[in-house]
């Protein structure tokens, strides 16, 4: 995934964090905010009681790959912060990808009922 595609900066994160919306499954929580540019952007976050950095790496690159993959399940203008929950790193890949596309769809069925 490109640079210019993610969120980087502490300050978009709170942004999210705070004035977004969100919704969450047994595995992870988005957290989605219109972002006043025309290209989408993702952030990724794992908790160190996930493991050491090694797990919590891998679990982003899980992430970073499904929604490189599955560009097209996210809306323009948006930005995306997963957040992983514990027992994430126990599932298949398969699994996880079902559930970040329904996460993605729920989240922008609200959006756009919302106008945000």
């Amino acid at each position: 995934m490109q640079k210019k595609y993610l969120v980087r900066k502490n300050r978009d994160y709170c942004k999210v964090y705070n004035k977004g919306i969100s919704l969450a499954n047994r595995h992870m929580v988005i957290f989605t905010r219109k972002n006043n540019l025309n290209i989408k952007r993702f952030g990724f976050s794992v908790s160190k009681k996930m493991g050491k950095a090694v797990r919590r790496n891998f679990i982003r690159r899980r992430f970073k790959e499904i929604s490189r993959l599955n560009n097209n399940w996210f809306l323009n203008g948006y930005d995306y912060i997963f957040i992983a929950r514990k027992g994430i790193d126990e599932i298949s890949y398969k699994s996880l990808e079902n559930s970040m596309e329904n996460l993605a769809y729920r989240i922008s069925k609200q959006m756009t009922r919302k106008n945000l």
